[in-house]
């Protein structure tokens, strides 16, 4: 068989062991987040496996210099990168448990678990690469050459492993069938090129794609989070951005849960509005405008429309407000269609678009009266919307009465991350306010274009006649009794520098490792 083969089977691995670091990162966000220490994790081990198998692979070509030691590799390779979905399953399934009930040490010890799955298969793709070179030529006067040749082939290959899973197989196939899909591959080199040397006793090798098929059988995908008590599952899959599940309770209530299942994204009831949650909160945003009332509501802008909750209550108050949402993941979009009401024909002046908050806030050609984001979900925070530039694209957004509401996630202790914010907001906007929901951990901002104060809030809301909008004092109500102190801190975040991730990652540490025991009471 000619070098040709060889380099199929450099290119194959290449793509491969890209495209199986890339689905890592997915495997392990559904639970533990995408940010840069997940990522450090990913990355860092998987070159660490990498460096192991170039040396290893090396000696190895070495001593057992034969294309059938090679084969052997891709088939071991393959059948344990194919393994890595199946037996991660039961894994992540406990972190998520883990996270749920705040045990750190489960949480903790099935990150590491996972990664360890990838070291083997990742390790044995490593010795691919020199084993190629090894076997490639016999003229050492070609070394370079041939080294040259291998290692451009394989970094092609590797720039297909990097874009085939982020755009069509991991959006349109899912986290699991990439898994199979590029293992198979690995296998298919491995069996071709056995058969190649040895015939048909190369068959005895089917038995990897025999035991890989049974254990897809009897150790299925399942959900990353069952429903909770009675609640029905609706809805579960993978989108080119998140593990989506829609639940429904025995009471009607639909919710929105993305990847590790921890926060409700979204709530929904054929006759109820508010539900004294978070969003509730985003309806006080304009009253603490100076001489505000129901009659200014112009427009509105969500971004983090996730499945239309904030859009839908400010439409069951004033029915003809103008809203536009952006959500960066187009099947939540769907999602909300199919089970949330957040259709044309329930929600006839909602805009629906599917585009990266900041990017698509850079797009629109209006303002608003109020903008409010609620993109802050942690760990999911994406920096970009945190800082002082954005910011200042938010407020060239604002119409002349025009406020930002912002959630921000806190616990009961550690409230940096609010505090990190409100410093970053005052250097755009004169005035902060802040609410604490109650029973969550989550703060409400409000910047405003102009100097106010707490007392025109109070002034706005004694105003709003209970006859004519109920719903809307109603929700004021508890937010009368919910404003807190707003403190700043030194952290500033700019697209500069914005050690959000830092200020996250330790947020959540201390959140298992000690505040969660009180969070739970």
């Amino acid at each position: 068989m000619s070098n040709r083969y060889l380099y199929l089977v450099v290119f194959t691995s290449g793509m491969a062991t890209l495209a199986i670091e890339l689905t890592a990162s997915r495997l392990l966000g559904n639970v533990f987040g995408t940010s840069n220490i997940v990522w450090a994790n990913v990355i860092g081990l998987i070159l660490l496996y990498l460096t192991v198998g170039y040396f290893i692979g090396g000696r190895w070509a070495d001593r057992s210099p034969y294309r059938k030691t090679l084969y052997h590799i891709l088939l071991w390779g393959a059948f344990l990168s194919a393994l890595i979905p199946i037996i991660a399953t039961p894994i992540i399934r406990t972190a998520a448990t883990a996270f749920s009930q705040l045990e750190a040490a489960l949480a903790l010890g099935s990150f590491v678990s996972i990664l360890i799955l990838f070291s083997v298969p990742i390790t044995l793709l490593g010795t691919v690469s020199p084993f190629v070179i090894r076997l490639s030529f016999s003229d050492v006067s070609r070394a370079g050459q041939v080294s040259g040749q291998v290692y451009a082939i394989s970094t092609v290959g590797s720039i297909f492993g990097t874009f085939l899973p982020v755009l069509y197989t991991i959006p349109e196939l899912g986290t699991r069938a990439t898994f199979f899909i590029f293992a198979g591959l690995l296998y298919l080199m491995g069996m071709c090129g056995l058969w190649q040397e040895i015939g048909k006793r190369a068959l005895i090798w089917l038995w990897m794609a025999i035991v890989i098929i049974a254990l897809n059988f009897i150790i299925t995908e399942g959900l990353l989070r069952p429903p909770y008590g009675e609640n029905k599952m609706l809805y579960a899959d993978d989108s080119a951005y998140n593990y989506i599940q829609v639940q429904e309770d025995p009471e009607g209530n639909r919710y929105l849960y993305l990847n590790e299942g921890q926060g409700i994204h979204s709530q929904w009831h054929p006759e109820t509005i508010l539900y004294n949650r978070t969003w509730d909160f985003f309806l006080s945003a304009p009253y603490y405008n100076a001489s505000f009332a129901p009659s200014d509501m112009d427009s509105l802008l969500v971004i983090g429309l996730a499945t239309g909750t904030v859009a839908r209550q400010h439409l069951a108050i004033y029915p003809n407000l103008a809203i536009d949402g952006l959500e960066i993941d187009p099947d939540i979009i769907h999602v909300g269609e199919l089970f949330f009401d957040m259709n044309k024909e329930q929600m006839p002046t909602l805009n629906a678009i599917a585009q990266d908050g900041r990017y698509g806030l850079r797009e629109l050609d209006r303002t608003y009266t109020v903008i409010g984001i609620d993109a802050y979900r942690p760990p999911y925070i994406p920096w970009h919307l945190t800082t002082v530039e954005f910011f200042q694209e938010v407020r060239a957004k604002l119409s002349e009465n025009g406020v930002v509401v912002i959630n921000v996630g806190r616990t009961n202790t550690d409230r940096r991350l609010v505090d990190a914010l409100t410093n970053t907001i005052l250097k755009v906007f004169p005035t902060v306010h802040a609410m604490d929901v109650p029973r969550s951990f989550n703060t409400i901002l409000v910047a405003t274009l102009n100097e106010t104060n707490t007392d025109y809030f109070q002034s706005n809301f004694a105003r709003i006649s209970p006859e004519e909008h109920p719903l809307l004092v109603q929700a004021l109500s508890t937010i009368a009794i919910s404003q807190v102190p707003v403190n700043t801190n030194e952290v500033l975040f700019t697209d500069d520098r914005a050690p959000l991730e830092t200020l996250v990652d330790s947020l959540v540490l201390n959140f298992l490792l000690g505040d969660g025991t009180s969070l739970l009471r």
